[in-house]
């Protein structure tokens, strides 16, 4: 089939009624013996060559194919710029302009079909990075490239996707740029240049920050203001410029987030690259706990076993077998060479560890109580006390009359109960992150744990009665006392579920839970308000022992503050969850308590660089013939002109962009038309035939 004109849709066929291997010869011959006819100069010889063609041309029997076509509409694809770098100055409002008026101009193009996508604030993904050709592939995906017009992307430049392979554009179209900040923008941002991720508590990490004036040095150096947890503001000058390093000191175990702050330049296009934050994870070396038991007895494998259990922790055990004034005739070759350290601990490195327990400690006169005084001191500055009662807690010689009274929550009855009980979680347990949901408790039922036999009758004075025993008595107390806590269990047999006596209880996990609280998990705080950030989903939780129907205040990185309920459960559990629309330092408050979220890689790329630039898309113009305007520009803004150009001609010029006009078309229908009537070519190679013997007859 020969094309004869491709926009009209008809061409010439040929249906030949002998075989084209025949016909072919034939033709040949009777061609040839017309031309030796006229060689000899015999008359009738062009008659005959007429006849010979007529008869060519019939048996080729040629015909007019009519090929309906319908058009195909071009795609062109508009891609608007909506990451965080677009709220500033008007560039928001110059992308909404701009496709206002790019809509406007190709509403009159019949062949063309617009499609929309917007990127950068879908809140669906990361909001680190600007991606745009990611947007573009997924609107044409189902576009093969020969429809594609062409492509028009609105954005303030700072795009983080471009390919490197430039040939992977090829048969899109052009691609144009319409960009929407200004020409000679400034801006002054501070970048984490290195930051560890762990450091230990108690000791110091090295930070490296680094300010920059873009594009050019405004001052030799400029104010920063470091804040840890929300704490206090310290500043200090940095050089512009130059890599920086600070001390940073980790106070506690957990999230440690540091904030840091630059004073504004001259020029400034954003305050959101002036702040930057770091999120340091505070752990412990190594956990030095005191274990005094007052006298040996069945649980004290259950403080062993739990304590030698961890590897971070160390563990002093100091049992007293005997009180001094005790005499016996025990050989001395049989008693320990080696004088147990009672002032080198209580005393002299008293302050090193980090949790102190108690086991049915009774007053024997083996710990002085100016010792004892220190460890109430301990505690006040920030220790850690566990005290587990046994039967000497309600004789004479408790350690309640001792100066730990003044510190321990429950005084003593001076009574004993000796039946068996059920421990149990109250309400206010309930809501406390050591007891809450723990592994067999039933919400208005009996728990799922053996009975104890033996409890300590006490009376809290202070603190958070968590479990109760027999008679529904406190059975363990919690309280904070000045910068330190106590924790009181008024019995001395959890060893039984350790034993597994009638299916044993969840001790392992309550003494750990125990032991965390004490040293000031951040994990375990009862009256808290902390965020998690999962790219950029906020979850904002507060946990308190009081129901507490007050909403959050969440600040944005740009100062913006607006309310946040938060959904409140019966175990003194709320969440609520946000999504950011910009990387940053969000703040949320509930007026007592302030918790942060760092959404964002430490030195996120949307905000390194947020002057508008036309550098990263110029090389995708030059490879698709494409343009880069700025509609800040009266040339390139309302008067930008739209052509529809043929895909061998120019795509853009000073004041224009060019969409590709393909042709692309479907068949539709098809119409068969013979081009000269068989029987009138018969007729004519006939008479063609007839006029030349009649020459020769003359």
């Amino acid at each position: 089939m020969i094309p004869a004109d491709l926009l009209s849709g008809a061409s010439l066929a040929f249906a030949p009624l002998l075989p084209w291997s025949l016909l072919a010869p034939l033709v040949g011959v009777a061609l040839l013996v017309v031309a030796l006819a006229a060689l000899r100069r015999a008359r009738g010889s062009l008659s005959r060559l007429l006849a010979v063609l007529v008869l060519a041309l019939g048996l080729a029997n040629p015909s007019l194919i009519q090929e309906k076509r319908e058009p195909i509409k071009d795609v062109v694809v508009v891609v608007v710029d909506d990451s965080p770098s677009q709220a500033i100055g008007q560039r928001r409002a110059r992308a909404d302009s701009a496709l206002a008026d790019l809509t406007r101009k190709l509403k009159p193009f019949d062949d063309v079909e617009v499609r929309l996508v917007r990127a950068g604030g879908d809140g669906g993904g990361t909001i680190n990075e600007t991606h745009l050709f990611d947007a573009l592939n997924r609107a044409m995906a189902d576009v093969p490239r020969r429809r594609m017009a062409g492509a028009v992307l609105i954005t303030d430049g700072q795009v983080h996707d471009v390919p490197d392979n430039l040939a992977k554009l090829a048969g899109i179209g052009p691609i144009h740029t319409l960009l929407t900040g200004d020409h000679d923008e400034g801006d002054r941002r501070i970048a984490i240049v290195q930051a560890p991720s762990y450091g230990l508590v108690g000791k110091s990490v090295d930070l490296t920050i680094r300010v920059d004036d873009m594009p050019g040095r405004q001052s030799p150096d400029a104010a920063v203001t470091l804040k840890q947890d929300g704490g206090a503001p310290r500043s200090f000058r940095v050089p512009v410029g130059r890599d920086f390093r600070i001390d940073l000191a980790i106070t506690h175990g957990g999230q440690n987030v540091l904030e840091l702050e630059v004073e504004a330049a001259k020029q400034e296009l954003t305050l959101a690259n002036n702040r930057a934050a770091v999120v340091v994870n505070g752990v412990r070396d190594r956990l030095r706990v005191l274990l005094v038991s007052g006298e040996p007895h069945a649980g004290e494998r259950t403080w062993r076993n739990l304590l030698k259990a961890d590897p971070s922790v160390d563990l002093v055990h100091f049992t007293i077998l005997r009180p001094p004034e005790k005499q016996d005739g025990t050989p001395i070759r049989e008693l320990s060479l080696i004088a147990f350290p009672i002032r080198e601990l209580f005393e002299v490195k008293l302050d090193e560890f980090d949790l102190i327990i108690f086991d049915r400690y009774r007053r024997r006169g083996v710990l002085p109580q100016m010792y004892l005084e220190n460890i109430a001191d301990y505690v006040r500055k920030g220790g850690a006390l566990l005290e587990a009662s046994g039967q000497g807690y309600a004789s004479p010689l408790s350690l309640y009359r001792t100066p730990l009274g003044a510190i321990l929550p429950a005084a003593p009855t001076g009574q004993t109960i000796d039946q068996p009980f059920r421990p149990t979680v109250t309400e206010i347990g309930r809501r406390h992150p050591v007891t809450a949901d723990l592994p067999g408790d039933r919400v208005g039922g009996e728990p799922d744990w053996g009975r104890w036999f033996h409890q300590v009758a006490v009376t809290p004075n202070s603190g958070a009665v968590v479990m109760q025993g027999a008679d529904e008595r406190p059975l363990l107390v919690l309280d904070r006392v000045g910068k330190g806590r106590v924790a009181q269990l008024a019995s001395d047999q959890i060893w039984l579920w350790s034993r597994g006596f009638e299916g044993g209880g969840p001790q392992a996990e309550l003494l750990r839970r125990l032991a965390h609280w004490l040293m000031k998990e951040p994990e375990l705080e009862e009256n808290d308000l902390r965020t998690r950030v999962d790219g950029n989903r906020i979850t904002v939780e507060r946990r308190s022992l009081e129901p507490d129907p007050r909403p959050v205040t969440l600040t944005t990185p740009s100062d913006e503050s607006s309310p946040l309920p938060l959904t409140e459960d019966a175990n003194g559990h709320a969440a609520a969850t946000v999504m950011a629309k910009a990387p940053g330092i969000y703040r949320v408050s509930d007026g007592a308590r302030t918790a942060l979220a760092v959404v964002g890689a430490v030195n996120p790329p949307e905000l390194a660089d947020v002057r508008s630039t036309g550098d990263r898309l110029a090389p995708v113009a030059k490879a698709t013939r494409g343009g880069v305007h700025w509609i800040a520009d009266s040339q390139t803004g309302p008067g930008l002109e739209i052509r529809r150009t043929r895909p061998d001609r120019d795509q853009s010029g000073p004041a224009w962009i060019g969409l590709r006009a393909n042709g692309d078309f479907t068949v539709t229908g098809v119409t068969d038309a013979p081009l000269v009537p068989v029987g009138a070519l018969l007729a004519l190679a006939l008479a063609a035939l007839a006029w030349g013997w009649r020459r020769e007859g003359r």
